[in-house]
């Protein structure tokens, strides 16, 4: 069955000791579910777990340290999932980097970090889990989180973010009908400015990823930047992501701020499609 009340589920979130994370776990602990805390950063779960003391919100969160690119990881995390909870039932893919610098600079050390969390963790995920929530029979959801820079065009320094996060999109996109008939849902959360640690992708790259990288200045300086405080809190997105779930929104968007430049994306792909169906005039 699908999602329609959160109390007594269990929900797996990655990248959920800060930020977008952390505020969605906030309010599914408030809505009733019980909360898995998976980040890689040990110091972000430390101070996580310490916001929810008292008041009987620790009893419903656990926290474990998990690098999402890697898949055995992943496994012993699904192993501890089954026995401790029978499995779990809401999936949060939300771990991710905010890579950026100049693109005739990036090398396949660069790529490999920015494909590697923000689609690889996703597929990870996916593949992990879905067994198991599809064997305990109690239907579910899986989040992903994506990007608006998924939905339009970005300028080149963004070109490894942008991409990894538009995967993201297709795949949820299209995989969301056959889990549908496995009363799994799919959502795609597509955050514009929130107040996160994206922008601390130069302390989450792992070593064998820094050599060669041609990204060190600009990931120094990104690492430099300020939360503004105008930007959205996490736990605003964490209710939009609660509600989505419960409507089975396919895409929960939490800013309109490009939604023209989303529609001239649009648009300008709609203009360069043919009228025509080619394949048909060619008797294929």
């Amino acid at each position: 069955m699908y999602i329609t009340d959160f109390t007594g589920r269990t929900a797996f979130i990655t990248g959920g000791a800060s930020g977008i994370g952390l505020g969605i776990a906030k309010v599914l602990v408030e809505r009733g579910a019980r909360v898995v805390i998976a980040d890689l950063r040990q110091d972000h779960i430390d101070t996580a777990l310490a916001q929810f003391a008292g008041g009987g919100r620790s009893n419903a969160v656990s926290a474990l340290q998990l690098d999402v690119t890697s898949r055995e990881a992943y496994a012993e995390a699904a192993a501890r999932m089954q026995a401790e909870f029978g499995g779990i039932d809401i999936l949060v893919n939300n771990a991710g980097v905010g890579l950026e610098g100049p693109v005739l600079q990036a090398t396949y050390a660069d790529y490999d970090f920015g494909f590697g969390v923000n689609i690889g963790g996703v597929i990870n995920g996916f593949v992990t889990f879905l067994p198991q929530m599809i064997a305990h029979g109690r239907g579910g959801h899986v989040v992903s989180t994506a990007s608006l820079a998924a939905e339009v065009v970005m300028p080149a320094h963004l070109a490894i973010y942008a991409a990894s996060k538009a995967a993201v999109c297709h795949y949820c996109e299209a995989v969301k009908g056959e889990l549908a008939a496995q009363q799994i849902g799919v959502s795609i959360l597509l955050p514009g400015p929130i107040k996160s640690n994206i922008h601390q992708a130069q302390l989450n790259r792992p070593d064998h990823l820094r050599a060669g990288s041609g990204f060190a200045e600009s990931e120094a300086k990104l690492a430099q930047r300020e939360v503004s405080d105008s930007w959205m809190e996490p736990e605003e997105v964490g209710n939009m992501v609660a509600d989505g779930i419960l409507a089975d929104k396919t895409y929960i968007v939490t800013h309109g701020i490009f939604k023209d430049w989303q529609r001239a994306r649009a648009q300008a792909v709609l203009d360069a499609t043919p009228d025509v169906d080619n394949a048909a005039v060619r008797g294929l």
